[in-house]
């Protein structure tokens, strides 16, 4: 985990206010909770946490880009909320299949480019669902439908990069410091690039 370190994040931020600021009016159920700005363009997840300093992740998002289309293995843009907490009391490097722990724990892969067995699914995971109809919400387009999370994952070496088949990856120990503080409904955008 980054914390910003500027004197007023509002002021650095302005965009990131701008953006999590809409989203609370688009989506009011969201207000009192953190709202995640997911920014493909620099690999990094920003927490806003009203009274707490601006707090920005490196992540991996898909490496085949944003869309949305069912089997695309790309990240979807938009509006999402989290539909879904699992893992809570699983060890750090927690292998998960099918959302349920295994009980295995992964080698953590920290050399840069390294690759793991597959796209192993490890510590946590916040399963979002898309608000916006016909963009990451409904038919082909439905981004719970198509399993997408925030999670660990055992290639921390590729955060940082895109490498993911359409989730947001995070690094195991980020992703557990972080999910006590996201509870459910907390609003979560996904942006190609800053607006």
């Amino acid at each position: 985990m980054e914390r910003s370190t500027e004197e007023s994040p509002a002021a650095e931020h302005a965009w990131l206010q701008r953006v999590a600021r809409d989203a609370l009016v688009r989506e009011p159920a969201g207000w009192g909770r953190p709202v995640l700005v997911v920014r493909v363009d620099e690999q990094r997840l920003y927490v806003l946490d009203p009274g707490h300093p601006v707090e920005r992740f490196p992540v991996s998002t898909a490496e085949r880009g944003v869309g949305n289309r069912e089997g695309s293995e790309q990240t979807p843009p938009g509006l999402h909320r989290v539909a879904q907490r699992i893992g809570d009391a699983a060890p750090t490097g927690a292998i998960f299949r099918g959302r349920v722990d295994t009980g295995e724990v992964a080698p953590i892969l920290t050399e840069s480019g390294q690759r793991g067995p597959g796209d192993r699914i490890t510590s946590r995971i916040l399963w979002l669902e898309g608000l916006e109809e016909g963009r990451n919400r409904g038919g082909e387009v439905d981004s719970r439908a198509r399993y997408v999370y925030i999670h660990g994952t055992d290639e921390e070496g590729r955060i940082g990069t895109p490498a993911s088949h359409g989730c947001i990856r995070m690094r195991n120990q980020d992703i557990v410091a972080l999910f006590p503080r996201v509870p459910l409904h907390s609003l979560v955008l996904i942006l190609a690039e800053a607006p």
